[in-house]
């Protein structure tokens, strides 16, 4: 695999994992209520803890994009 390779890929993955993210991001915010009342019944959660849950969520992915995407691909396009 070579570097010109690798770049776009992680290019890539950086801004379908950054979409998603944003997406999921506003339908949360969007319909909040809403997907917490369905998560709660199903996860037996009081509708607080869910949304404790999805702000979590989301701080966790938002990491993990940037350092297993966005960072390797910083790096690839300075080297």
């Amino acid at each position: 695999m070579t570097e010109d390779m690798l770049t776009t890929v992680f290019g890539w993955m950086a801004v379908l994992n950054i979409a998603f993210l944003g997406i999921t991001t506003l339908m949360i915010v969007v319909l909040r209520d809403r997907i917490a009342e369905i998560h709660g019944r199903m996860f037996e959660m009081e509708p607080a803890e869910v949304r404790k849950a999805y702000f979590r969520y989301l701080a966790n992915y938002k990491i993990l994009t940037l350092v297993f995407c966005l960072m390797p691909w910083i790096a690839l396009k300075l080297a």
